[in-house]
């Protein structure tokens, strides 16, 4: 199992913008499927984003759709999600993952996450 590493969360007001980083403990993202979840309070993990290997095909919920981008450095091993026009439902704790089905399974191996929080 890969191991993650997620960074970059804080609190913005809504409309703003912020980028999530994730990497990798232990060995790369090379030739893996990568994606983002969320968990709101009170709620489901639920799908985000995701991008194939080496990057040219992606998968974005609808709900963040025109609004988040994905994407990879694959020679820093690193899978970014960029967010802007942030709203407040878009708060809770998100997660990387590789995906094991795709474009939207991922394998249940979760990391720390990191906290997004929007305020109205």
């Amino acid at each position: 199992q890969v191991q993650v590493v997620e960074s970059g969360g804080g609190l913005v007001q809504a409309g703003g913008s912020l980028g999530l980083s994730c990497v990798p403990s232990g060995r790369t993202f090379s030739g893996l499927a990568m994606g983002w979840f969320r968990q709101a309070p009170g709620k489901e993990r639920e799908f985000v984003a995701s991008i194939f290997w080496p990057g040219a095909a992606f998968d974005y919920a609808d709900s963040v759709k025109d609004r988040f981008t994905i994407s990879r450095d694959n020679t820093q091993s690193m899978v970014n999600l960029q967010m802007k026009n942030l709203r407040p439902e878009d708060t809770g704790v998100y997660y990387c993952a590789v995906i094991r089905k795709w474009p939207r399974e991922p394998f249940d191996s979760w990391g720390q996450g990191t906290r997004v929080t929007v305020s109205s």
